[in-house]
């Protein structure tokens, strides 16, 4: 079973600390790229976030979003007193670089993040909540990525299916061409009134079935089409390998085009390459 690489998913829980939430959001991209936005308080999450990525993934650009909505009623607020130190003295050494500073407000050292807390929670609790809660979101995100993934799977199948319907087609209509070919070429000499000789017109007619065959052509992109189906039916990350044999499909449907002695086979590489493409957009969205 394949993945998308496109998903949302948003969790949520409250406790004695407060409300947590995480949002994740997952686009498609080359690699594994994961942009994590934490508050200052949760910021050691991140080596552990990144593993838990790495595990569960393999491509996609992520966006993790965690935000933490502090419970401070009925707690009594406190200064942190190193913080706010290490603040006025990095104002302090700014303001002697400036001949007329102006004072520093005592309520924008509060402001600043970390430095005015509520009666603190059990850090360790919080921190543990936090991740508990990200895996619960990652597994949401999963099976996202999976639900949208099965219903690539299905367009991607439908559009092999259209395109094996063109080929077998083709395949049937090839000894019709090449007949009305060879009727084309002796009407045309009949009407030039130029006399015929057998030998050299059946040499003529075999190079040009040996121009025009395109039963090689057929049977690589019926190739193509077998191993793209079993790419889907064994999942995994199979994008890069579909992206390879989209590009596979299409050599071989230009090819088929080049080769086209009728306009039943223009049109029959027109409608392959048309579907190749489809398909490419879609396989761009699988991990």
């Amino acid at each position: 079973m394949v993945h998308s690489m496109t998903a949302f998913a948003r969790v949520e829980q409250a406790g004695a600390y407060g409300t947590l939430s995480w949002e994740l959001r997952s686009v498609n991209h080359r690699y594994l790229e994961p942009h994590l936005r934490l508050p200052e308080s949760l910021r050691d999450l991140e080596g552990a976030v990144r593993d838990a990525l790495r595990q569960a993934l393999s491509r996609g650009k992520v966006e993790c979003t965690l935000r933490l909505a502090e419970e401070t009623s009925g707690k009594a607020l406190q200064v942190d007193r190193v913080r706010a130190g290490q603040l006025v003295a990095a104002a302090q050494l700014v303001a002697d670089l400036i001949a007329q500073p102006a004072p520093l407000n005592p309520l924008e050292v509060l402001a600043w993040p970390g430095v005015l807390v509520a009666d603190a929670s059990d850090p360790q609790a919080l921190t543990s909540a936090a991740l508990a809660l990200f895996e619960q979101a990652l597994g949401e995100l999963k099976n996202g990525r999976r639900r949208e993934g099965t219903e690539l799977a299905k367009l991607l199948n439908d559009r092999l299916d259209a395109m094996q319907q063109d080929i077998d087609t083709l395949r049937s209509q090839v000894p019709h061409m090449l007949a009305a070919q060879r009727q084309k070429i002796i009407e045309r000499c009949t009407d030039m009134q130029v006399e015929l000789d057998p030998q050299r017109l059946e040499q003529e007619l075999v190079l040009l079935a040996q121009k025009s065959d395109v039963a090689e052509e057929l049977d690589r992109l019926n190739t193509h089409i077998t191993e793209v189906r079993r790419v889907l039916k064994g999942g995994g990350a199979a994008g890069r390998r579909l992206d390879f044999l989209m590009q596979e499909l299409n050599r071989e449907a230009n090819t088929l085009g080049s080769k086209a002695i009728d306009t039943r086979s223009t049109q029959a590489a027109i409608n392959l390459k048309v579907l190749i493409e489809q398909m490419r957009e879609q396989v761009q969205n699988i991990e």
